[in-house]
């Protein structure tokens, strides 16, 4: 029985590190050692903007600034705004911006995102599309850093980075995502460096016209679906580090934690929609899309086995060692969720916070999927 017990605890902390640290610093020496490099170029070509929107009447003029006052604008031919059933003004502001390339595009009935995508990608023209969301400003030297790629024949899909603006008003839980985002672009440039990604930033990515595939309308993950389907085809997804787009981290861990509720249940769902990724020999990215994406969604289970074999095994001096070290870190998250709910700034445990709210937020994401409880369409938080 006791060693039943720490055999579970150890493969459960062996599961855990590689998952947090294994996996991360392997991508990136592999990159080191044998990465594919990309002939990068100037290159010019006609842009698509595709943006889909529900009721954004106050951020889409804002928006649409941003697109076109960025470097190489000029290679801009359209702004395909593809609204999900608004009902607010937003038509008012595109029709009234006084520039011709950004077009209204209505659907009165609310589908989501990825519907909207698959009936904007038919009316696009430009040889290269980008794909954005509302939220976020670009670095005006987003596209021609990200453009270059495309100069490499075998590059199909080029993902920007997200950078969060920490200010004044940041919070624990924000310092917290903050961190979880550095460490996130660490490892989608490691991943870029070796052979590819295994999905892309959805604020701010550009593919190749001509390789789009229409994708499932109840898709979740679509910055996922579209660069595999992609990456299926033969060709590289990259995620180029300095092609900024600007954002903000969630004020509370309770609008980060639906966020990745949604986002980790859609991890589950893309096994359901498209089960030939688990498959090597039909995923040319397998081993990152498994260490990345998949390997994650059993972090919760490796934490509670942990925990648990500790416990029961706490006689003994070095699984009583490890239970306070787990316990630490338990204590460390409830003090950081303790300070975010008295407004106090903590950079010291709001990784700890985070941490435990990934997981958490995992482990309900999973029983979402499980009653396979998807939600296609997306809605705005204050909390």
């Amino acid at each position: 029985m006791a060693l039943s017990l720490q055999i579970l605890c150890w493969t459960s902390l062996v599961a855990l590190v590689y998952i947090y640290a294994g996996y991360p610093l392997l991508v990136w020496m592999l990159g080191r050692c044998c990465g594919h490099g990309v002939q990068r170029r100037p290159f010019h070509t006609s842009i698509t903007v595709i943006l889909a929107i529900h009721n954004e009447a106050g951020q889409i003029r804002r928006k649409l600034d941003s697109l076109l006052s960025m470097d190489a604008a000029e290679q801009i031919v359209e702004i395909l705004i593809g609204s999900d059933g608004s009902t607010d003004d937003s038509a008012a502001v595109v029709e009234a911006y006084p520039d011709a390339r950004a077009k209204w595009i209505p659907f009165a009935e609310r589908r989501g995102k990825p519907s909207v995508i698959n009936d904007l990608m038919k009316h696009a023209r430009g040889d290269i599309v980008l794909l954005t969301d509302v939220r976020q400003d670009f670095a005006p030297d987003f596209l021609t850093t990200t453009l270059p790629n495309f100069a490499d024949a075998t590059v199909g899909v080029v993902s920007g980075e997200l950078v969060l603006k920490a200010d004044a008003s940041t919070t624990t839980a924000g310092e917290g995502i903050g961190l979880y985002w550095r460490y996130e672009k660490f490892i989608r440039h490691a991943e870029s460096g070796f052979r590819g990604v295994p999905g892309a930033t959805g604020a701010c990515y550009l593919i190749r016209r001509a390789l789009y595939r229409p994708i499932a309308a109840t898709t979740i993950l679509d910055d996922v679906a579209i660069p595999l389907q992609i990456v299926a085809q033969g060709y590289r997804c990259l995620f180029e580090r300095g092609a900024i787009a600007y954002d903000r981290p969630s004020a509370s861990t309770g609008q980060e934690a639906i966020r990745k509720r949604r986002t980790i249940a859609g991890a589950v769902q893309l096994m359901v929609l498209y089960p030939q990724w688990l498959l090597p020999w039909r995923n040319p990215l397998w081993f990152e899309f498994v260490s990345h994406k998949l390997a994650r969604l059993a972090s919760p289970a490796c934490l509670v086995l942990a925990i648990t074999a500790s416990v029961l095994l706490r006689h003994q001096p070095l699984y009583a060692v490890l239970l306070i070290a787990q316990c630490g870190c338990y204590a460390a998250g409830l003090i950081g969720w303790t300070f975010q709910r008295a407004g106090v700034r903590s950079a010291l445990f709001g990784p700890f916070l985070m941490f435990l709210t990934l997981n958490l937020t995992t482990a309900q994401a999973l029983w979402d999927a499980c009653r396979s409880r998807y939600q296609v369409t997306w809605r705005k938080t204050t909390a």
